[in-house]
């Protein structure tokens, strides 16, 4: 799978993807020979997992504000 398939599977920006590898938050991407990021169903599910932590964190968040 390339980025803009994960991107588009999770519904983010392949811009958000890219900066969560440059911060750590998951792990870079491993590259093709022409040097395209190439992910595995591995790599997928793990994507997938941060975005749903991040949002899920931030929905309680804002119910916590409403308090």
């Amino acid at each position: 799978m390339t980025i803009t398939d994960i991107a588009e599977r999770i519904g983010v920006s392949t811009k958000t993807i890219m900066r969560w590898e440059k911060s750590g938050k998951v792990n870079r991407a491993k590259r093709d020979w022409r040097g395209w990021r190439v992910y595995d169903k591995e790599d997928f599910r793990r994507i997938k997992n941060f975005k749903e932590t991040i949002f899920y964190l931030e929905e309680g968040l804002e119910n916590v504000a409403k308090v």
